[in-house]
């Protein structure tokens, strides 16, 4: 039977690269998992991809606009299956720094009894790479670690849909996941606070600090075409939000590799999905 669906990234509405738009930050998630083949979401035909490994999407790594526009900077054309999961034990919270693509980022946290649905993208080595550089993992003073989170400290359960096959209800031994090396913005009270999408976040922290307002400006259109521009004004963003403490630990710092991170890339070219 053929399939008349169009299912490129514009025809779904997935098509806006947050790292263009930064206000629309973290982007738009697909509804259900998918492969991530070129400009185009196809139907999965399996959920747990042995060979590749699994990277916990917290934020813009569930775009697929984002993922997309990431490889398209290598030339890597290769598919990403992205799969839909029951998560529980990990928050998303407020990266403490200031990201040079005009947006203040997710980053997981510590959260016990906090269950959600978020995606897991699976990496061949080559892919993996890249998303570690996007996230400044290579560098001794990059904004990210990538930390290996198991099981049963965080429940990963790949989620079983229509027309899915070898892996639905299974629950992962662990995952990877960015851990932000500054940590994350509290609440106010000590406790990590969640990301509540670009906009409502950036007008929160700017009426929140005079000092913020005197760097970026008044307005979350302001802030992110400032920070854009300008390199070590985010430096001094990130130093900002330490000096005012705003910044707590997210809790997941002890899962984080003294080793270099490569040890624990798949050595196998994957295949084809």
């Amino acid at each position: 039977m053929t399939d008349d669906v169009d299912r490129t990234l514009e025809a779904l509405g997935l098509a806006v690269v947050p790292r263009e738009h930064p206000l629309l930050y973290p982007g738009v998630w697909p509804r259900a998992s998918g492969l991530l083949d070129g400009d185009r979401l196809l139907p999965l035909d399996a959920l747990v991809h042995e060979d590749r490994a699994p990277v916990l999407a917290i934020g813009s790594n569930a775009s697929p606009a984002q993922l997309r526009h990431k490889m398209a900077e290598f030339g890597i054309t290769s598919p990403i299956p992205m799969v839909r999961a029951k998560v529980t034990g990990i928050g998303v919270g407020v990266s403490a720094h200031v990201s040079r693509m005009g947006y203040v980022s997710a980053s997981p946290f510590e959260a016990p009894r906090a269950v959600r649905e978020l995606f897991v993208i699976w990496l061949d080595a080559e892919q993996l790479e890249v998303i570690d550089a996007s996230e400044g993992v290579p560098l001794p003073n990059g904004n990210y670690g990538r930390a290996w989170l198991p099981s049963p400290q965080v429940s990963v359960e790949v989620r079983a849909e229509a027309g899915a096959e070898g892996g639905a209800g299974v629950t992962l031994p662990g995952v990877y996941s960015y851990v932000n090396r500054h940590g994350v913005l509290h609440d106010g009270t000590g406790v990590p606070r969640a990301h509540p999408g670009q906009r409502p976040l950036l007008t929160e922290l700017l009426v929140g600090s005079a000092r913020l307002r005197g760097m970026f400006g008044g307005t979350p259109e302001e802030f992110c075409a400032r920070a854009r521009a300008d390199r070590r004004l985010c430096e001094r963003g990130t130093r900002l939000f330490r000096e005012e403490q705003r910044v707590t630990a997210s809790g997941l710092e002890r899962f984080l590799p003294i080793s270099r991170p490569e040890a624990r890339v798949p050595a196998r070219r994957c295949r084809r999905p």
